[in-house]
């Protein structure tokens, strides 16, 4: 059965203007002017041009992503900190950083990235899931701040009254003791900041998120009260005292460190790299209409189901081949993605130019199949992002990549030459260096290649599934990394 799938998330299919909503308004607003107007709301004291151009890309690229949020109420966007908060007059700064960088979106797994900001994370980053639990963020990690850090302390103190603090939380629907006496938290995040809170007094304690709890104080009794969620509390002279560090919830962008590294000579690519790493920028593109394919295993997903409808009996057949020499269980469910061309491929990816192919897990992601052809690299690529996908889906966790890799060129037939250590996980993930690239997944396959050699292939593919044995690992962690030399 043949199942016609529109994606509109790809490419150049975001809109050239938005409904917002402004006031009791609602307006048709180019892109363009909304990002300027977005930059202004948002960054009010950010020096460096670089710092703003990657505000400019962060804000279109959350418009895009959250362009549907108000769609029920009949517009795109709204104009307060809800969506982002938007300046009538534009700052002639912030509309010179949205013109520079016209189009850019960052892009992570074909689709636009989460890309929110904070004023200040107070030298260490949130996780995404932390504060948005439903977001597919991964990328998004809690980690030390040092260009934040490098901008001096951030410290903040506010002393709320009790009586003051339990009337916020009723005019936001929140529960707390009749006579509040005491605030303690109770679990906080890896990176300290206060996720569950305990509320005392009367003989009573009652739970209650510290998010809700911040915002309730923020709309009622001002947002320059409890600034971030990276405090402590304590009595002080009848007054709850909140001690802490940063401004917002932390994750992703902080305007502070962005600012610090636009100082240091840092571009906005540099800037979007540290804040959001594994989303790669890229301009617009278009919108593409897939086909889907099915076979027995795989789901093939192409523009041109005339011209790559032959590609899915080929990878159903290697599917088999391999599972006939490895006797592992090929899995169920698939995805093989042929893209048009290979800036669609880019974008999706974030992969350059060079890479034919990326497999997370049971997606196999492809570039244009005429062009691999021509450059004889079809079947091959073909073949070896399967084994991928075989190899992933039995793989023990401790594996490490340059055995994975290693292992795929083997069953692929790589000739493997080399007789330096493996290289480390980081180094085969890198992108920047194609010469390097190649040399250190050789460097993979020449060690997977003399483990062969000495122990035979059925024993080194049941490693798979077991792990190495203690004498592979101490062998491979004393020989010099093959990229280090």
């Amino acid at each position: 059965m043949i199942l016609l799938l529109v994606l509109l998330a790809i490419a150049s299919a975001h809109p050239q203007t938005l409904k917002v909503r402004s006031s009791a308004r609602i307006v048709d607003m180019p892109l363009e002017r909304y990002v300027a107007a977005a930059v202004t709301g948002e960054t009010s004291t950010l020096r460096p041009d670089e710092a703003l151009k990657a505000m400019a890309v962060a804000a279109r690229t959350y418009a895009i992503r959250h362009r549907a949020r108000h769609a029920t109420e009949g517009f795109d966007l709204c104009s307060n900190t809800h969506c982002q908060r938007l300046e009538s007059v534009i700052n002639r700064r912030a509309g010179s950083a949205a013109a520079a960088t016209a189009g850019e979106l960052l892009w992570y797994e074909a689709k636009p990235a989460f890309t929110p900001y904070s004023l200040d994370c107070g030298g260490v980053t949130e996780h995404a899931s932390t504060v948005w639990p439903l977001e597919a963020a991964p990328y998004l990690k809690s980690k030390p701040d040092p260009h934040c850090r490098r901008a001096g302390p951030s410290e903040w103190q506010w002393a709320g009254d009790p009586q003051a603090i339990t009337e916020a939380l009723a005019r936001s629907a929140l529960r707390a003791p009749a006579r509040l006496a005491a605030v303690s938290i109770l679990e906080s995040s890896p990176s300290g900041r206060a996720l569950v809170l305990a509320l005392s007094g009367d003989r009573e304690t009652v739970r209650i998120s510290a998010g809700s709890f911040r915002f309730a104080i923020g709309r009622n009794l001002g947002w320059n009260t409890i600034r971030s969620a990276r405090y402590q509390v304590r009595n002080a002279g009848g007054k709850l005292l909140f001690q802490g560090s940063g401004a917002g919830h932390g994750v992703g962008l902080c305007q502070r460190g962005a600012e610090q590294m636009g100082l240091a000579g840092h571009s906005y690519h540099d800037i979007l790299a540290f804040y959001f790493p594994g989303a790669r920028p890229g301009l617009s593109g278009r919108g593409l209409s897939w086909r889907q394919l099915s076979g027995e295993s795989i789901q093939l997903l192409t523009t041109m189901p005339d011209q790559d409808g032959a590609v899915l009996a080929e990878a159903e057949r290697q599917a088999r081949r391999l599972t006939s020499r490895t006797r592992l269980t090929f899995p169920r469910g698939v995805q093989l993605r042929i893209y048009p061309d290979i800036e669609t491929f880019r974008n999706a990816t974030g992969e350059p130019g060079w890479v034919a192919a990326r497999t997370r897990g049971r997606r196999i992601h492809l570039q244009p199949v005429a062009l691999l052809r021509e450059k004889g690299a079809f079947e091959s690529t073909l073949r070896h992002e399967l084994i991928h996908v075989l190899l992933e889906a039995h793989a023990a966790t401790s594996l490490p990549l340059w055995f994975r890799e290693g292992l795929a060129a083997h069953l692929d037939g790589t000739q493997a030459s080399g007789n330096g250590g493996p290289p480390n996980d980081a180094a085969l993930r890198q992108r920047e260096d194609q010469g390097q690239a190649r040399r250190d997944h050789a460097a993979s396959a020449a060690a997977v290649s003399a483990l062969v050699s000495r122990y035979g292939e059925e024993t080194v593919l049941g490693w798979l599934k077991r792990g190495l044995p203690a004498e592979v690992t101490k062998a491979s962690a004393s020989q010099p990394a093959a990229s280090s030399r």
